[in-house]
């Protein structure tokens, strides 16, 4: 198999999940395609704790870093911050950084697929892979479900990102698992107005990366979700994101507005029916809270993302 001129890199920002975060360099060091250089950027030392020992990074092919406070979005540009020390030799679009979250389970294969999207596809800035199974709208999957999933062993379960073929992605890419090219990544970085979670900070840099080229979802790349739970942000933030991140970036343009209307709607009514029905699985009530709350403040001017800090 002729390899691809594209070369992979790989970011994970973590919070409080040490195990799977080892885990998954166990996966990206059995990659068909190594990527070239894996950033591990926690928010203290216990985020990282014992993976100095992983071979990879004992090899100086991972290295870990740690933020002055927790972020997605503040860790992720961190991780592209520190990036540049190990791109500075390769052409922009020659290159390509990865995102996956720490309980993400790549195929082995999906690096080698990513860098051969790229290499053939130029005008693709953007991609996300095919989610064979997400936990994160349920109980969450172990280690053996993941590898069972990856295996065929279980089915694929139903998703959006599972299509037939190379798929427009209008409205941004799934951030368990997106990759961009190094024209992306060396222009623009994740918005920290999003604190915490920075939920729908995927969409928000995705929104912003089209001007780049093409976002896509490419069914060759394959992975399973496991959706941890834990190490979250709490019902009540969590809900007030769910109306506030919308509208700031519906308001900045970065997401459509039908999108952000659907996407508020949706979340505003599961809150509502779960807490009706009494549901525990989840802090349903939490987040319907936040969710008038946020409301509340729109009507009166002072809704913002970084109100969830004094919730």
């Amino acid at each position: 198999m002729t390899m691809p001129s594209a070369t992979p890199f790989v970011i994970v920002a973590t919070k409080g999940r040490a195990r799977e975060t080892r885990h998954l360099l166990d996966e990206l060091a059995a990659q068909d395609l190594p990527p070239r250089h894996t950033l591990i950027v926690g928010a203290e030392a216990a985020d990282v704790a014992g993976l100095a020992e992983h071979p990879l990074v004992r090899a100086g092919a991972a290295t870990l870093r740690c933020t002055s406070r927790a972020g997605l979005p503040l860790q992720r540009n961190a991780g592209l911050d520190a990036l540049a020390t190990h791109t500075h030799d390769l052409a922009p679009a020659s290159w390509f950084v990865v995102f996956f979250d720490d309980d993400f389970r790549p195929a082995h294969d999906w690096l080698l697929h990513a860098a051969q999207r790229f290499a053939r596809s130029p005008e693709v800035a953007g991609l996300c892979g095919n989610v064979l199974a997400d936990g994160i709208h349920g109980a969450g999957y172990d280690e053996a479900t993941a590898r069972a999933y990856l295996l065929g062993k279980r089915p694929p379960a139903a998703h959006w990102t599972q299509v037939a073929t190379l798929t427009e992605r209008p409205d941004g890419l799934y951030g368990c698992n997106m990759a961009f090219r190094g024209t992306v990544a060396g222009a623009q970085r994740f918005d920290e107005r999003l604190p915490l979670y920075g939920w729908q900070e995927d969409i928000d840099f995705g929104g912003r990366a089209k001007r780049f080229g093409r976002l896509v979802c490419d069914p060759a790349c394959r992975g399973v979700h496991m959706g941890v739970q834990g190490a979250r942000t709490s019902g009540l933030r969590f809900g007030y994101s769910q109306i506030a991140n919308p509208l700031y970036l519906v308001a900045k343009g970065s997401m459509r507005p039908v999108f952000g209307t659907r996407l508020m709607c949706r979340n505003l009514a599961s809150n509502l029916f779960n807490s009706l029905r009494l549901n525990r699985r989840k802090d349903y009530f939490g987040r319907l809270r936040g969710n008038l709350r946020a409301l509340v403040d729109a009507t009166r001017g002072r809704l913002s993302p970084e109100r969830i800090l004094s919730l």
